[in-house]
């Protein structure tokens, strides 16, 4: 399993939102074409730091990141890095779902028009069934394309915004809490999907849910006030803890 490269890599981070500092001294290697899952009690750093692998933190006031995050070998806070070019390269999936209101179509074709990907409608047609294909949605959509995403149930929604994501093809999924909004027949299928797309993507997903993690991650960063207390292999983290904190946290002792 290490064999993977390097995909993502956190050297030193600190985030600060205007004075208070959520993020001290993260130190992270996150490895491609593997799931990495974010764990730890509410408030303790794990939504900022997914926040700055695409610098969604810069549109936040008085907030500042000291330290470097490189994606293939490239600081993403350097000079001249386009936060909007490097949203392309590693999306965002929410834990509410946030379609836009428009049809199933116009929603995952939305961010191919706008980034100029294409400008044949065959093209676009092909691109929007396969993200579909992808995000394990087209069986249950194909027919209705042309009707309001906002008619799709919630664990629909939120594969439409897993799709309306790959479209523009990015390298890095980020997902926030993804099914933690969801019924448990809508979490299995967002779980089968995450782990379906891992043949392709690097995927980074923050989780209230050990089971959850435990299902479907390959490595796990323990968060607690802003530090990683441990990192490891899912499996060795969590049968054989190696920090007192981490098992604490895991058993449900504390959290």
């Amino acid at each position: 399993m290490n064999a993977s490269p390097v995909k993502v890599s956190a050297r030193q981070v600190d985030f600060y939102y205007g004075k208070t500092k959520a993020l001290d001294d993260v130190n992270l290697e996150i490895r491609d074409k593997q799931i990495t899952a974010l764990i730890g009690p509410s408030g303790c750093g794990k939504s900022t730091f997914l926040r700055t692998l695409n610098r969604m933190n810069d549109l936040i006031t008085g907030s500042r990141l000291e330290g470097q995050i490189w994606l293939d070998g490239q600081d993403i806070y350097g000079k001249g890095v386009d936060p909007i070019l490097l949203r392309r390269k590693v999306g965002m999936i929410f834990q509410k779902s946030n379609p836009f209101p428009k049809s199933i179509y116009e929603n995952v074709a939305y961010g191919v028009k706008v980034n100029g990907y294409t400008r044949k409608k065959s093209e676009l047609v092909e691109i929007v069934e396969k993200s579909l294909q992808d995000a394990a949605l087209w069986e249950e959509v194909k027919d209705r394309l042309h009707r309001s995403a906002l008619s799709l149930s919630g664990g629909q929604q939120q594969r439409l915004c897993i799709a309306r994501s790959l479209a523009v093809k990015p390298d890095v999924l980020l997902m926030d809490e993804p099914a933690s909004a969801l019924d448990p027949i809508s979490t299995a299928k967002i779980e089968e999907l995450i782990l379906e797309l891992k043949k392709r993507y690097t995927i980074i997903i923050v989780t209230h849910n050990m089971q959850q993690a435990a299902r479907v991650s390959d490595f796990t960063a323990f968060f607690y006030m802003g530090r990683i207390i441990e990192f490891d292999v899912t499996a060795k983290m969590f049968t054989t803890p190696a920090k007192k904190e981490t098992e604490d946290y895991i058993t449900g002792r504390f959290g």
